[in-house]
């Protein structure tokens, strides 16, 4: 009975249906799953109760944005052929069971059983639900792709929003010790399964023979393809490893500042004339969520006007200078700080938005979904890099006897080199060998 609603068959949109019916769907899912962004809520109550380091309480997240990428790159083809609706239930099973899990070792003092549930089980679902709609969007909005993934990304990129200030609630509420903690973590696992579930209920796929009928027409472009490569032939050629190196590389940048938001933001202005609090941290990681759900969606939506390369110059070149701006104002300047950090944020957000659509122009639509999973792979490498950078020279410098912005100085120079290189990789993407094309009739 299960099996039969979550076929494929099942999930066929019937003549008529509106398209933008799927985006809600599609937002559902990610709005659930994107609470990961705001883990740095839960980072310091878990270093004081269970007696972790910075590098430690990360571990979670970490493995979270590993299991995402492998999950999204080993399940690309089986959500293509199974469907968008088996795939967020999958999701929706595993990102709310990674929550129990995490509650019951938190509250039995076993951290190995945080990491297993939020980082090993919840990563899946993470990987699992962040494509899941991908690929619908694009077949239902193939005139304007950067704004349809947009939506839904902007959603992932929007979950801290919520997720953030309902935590600091919530652990305030119960109490960020041990039980407080573990009684945060089952109510969150049990809210997220009724939420995401709707987006399993409203999914839809089109019809074979639908067609956008007067949508707009797509705007030639030479590096905008007509052509479809599948997902074997994609991970052959030197525009998936270019676009590979893009992507890792601007979302390193960002996950490391996204990840430890709220520590580091107390830490960088500590020793300053106007230090952070707690509350105002948390507002600031609520705000990144801000900057980082509207770069999905804004940024994402311009590419489609300006194309995918250009706004990829802009995220990497900006973000060189707002890193070098953040470097230049040092303790002195919390306006600068928040401001260039949202900047980063919004690009980090966008950077994610994009790539369907860049993945799309490329290699077309036949199996875009499935290159998109194995392109999230340089999500999981980001998802270890990021963070194991700042909080490891962030450790090694407070150890040192470093403070305020000496903790993350050099942690930003990386951070720079990184978007050189991306940069200079997004400037070698040149259309696809036609050798690498289906036949036309596939």
């Amino acid at each position: 009975m299960v099996a039969d609603l979550l076929s494929p068959t099942r999930t066929v949109a019937p003549v008529g249906w509106n398209r933008w019916l799927v985006p809600p769907a599609a937002l559902a899912v990610h709005l659930g799953i994107g609470q990961v962004y705001a883990w740095s809520v839960f980072k310091p109550p878990l270093e004081d109760s269970l007696g972790l380091s910075g590098t430690l309480s990360a571990l979670p997240f970490q493995l979270g944005i590993v299991m995402l990428g492998l999950s999204a790159a080993l399940g690309g083809t089986l959500v293509e052929r199974r469907g968008p609706r088996w795939a967020m239930a999958v999701a929706t099973t595993c990102f709310s069971l990674g929550f129990l899990i995490s509650a019951l070792g938190v509250a039995l003092g076993q951290y190995w059983l945080v990491v297993l549930g939020y980082g090993f089980v919840g990563g899946i679902g993470l990987g699992i639900g962040y494509i899941s709609p991908v690929s619908t969007l694009i077949k239902w909005f193939p005139d304007r792709p950067g704004m349809a993934t947009g939506i839904a990304i902007m959603g992932f990129g929007g979950g801290a929003l919520i997720a953030s200030p309902w935590s600091t609630q919530m652990l305030a509420s119960f109490g960020s010790d041990q039980p407080g903690i573990a009684w945060t973590f089952l109510v969150h696992g049990l809210v997220y399964a009724v939420f995401m579930s709707l987006g399993v209920v409203l999914i839809r796929t089109p019809p074979p023979d639908w067609n956008p009928g007067s949508a707009r027409p797509v705007p030639p472009r030479p590096m905008i393809t007509t052509a479809n490569v599948t997902a074997r032939s994609a991970v052959r050629t030197p525009q998936f490893w270019l676009l590979w190196v893009v992507l890792c590389c601007n979302v390193t940048a960002g996950i490391g500042i996204l990840e430890k938001a709220a520590p580091m933001i107390t830490g960088f202005f500590a020793g300053s004339s106007t230090p952070v609090a707690a509350g105002a941290a948390a507002g600031f990681v609520a705000l990144l969520s801000l900057t980082n759900m509207a770069g999905r969606f804004i940024w994402s939506s311009t590419s489609d006007l300006v194309g995918r390369k250009n706004i990829y110059r802009a995220y990497l070149g900006g973000g060189v200078l707002l890193y070098l701006g953040i470097l230049l104002a040092g303790s002195s300047g919390i306006p600068v700080f928040v401001l260039c950090a949202m900047l980063i944020l919004s690009f980090y957000g966008g950077g994610f938005a994009t790539a369907p659509a860049y993945l799309k122009d490329l290699f077309g639509t036949l199996q875009v979904g499935a290159i998109h999973g194995r392109l999230l792979t340089a999500w999981s490498a980001a998802g270890v890099l990021g963070p194991l950078i700042v909080n490891a020279v962030a450790d090694a410098r407070e150890a040192a006897g470093a403070t305020g912005p000496d903790l993350y100085t050099t942690s930003l120079v990386i951070m720079i080199g990184l978007l050189v290189v991306g940069f200079a990789a997004n400037e070698l993407v040149r259309p696809v060998n036609p050798k690498f094309h289906e036949p036309e009739a596939r």
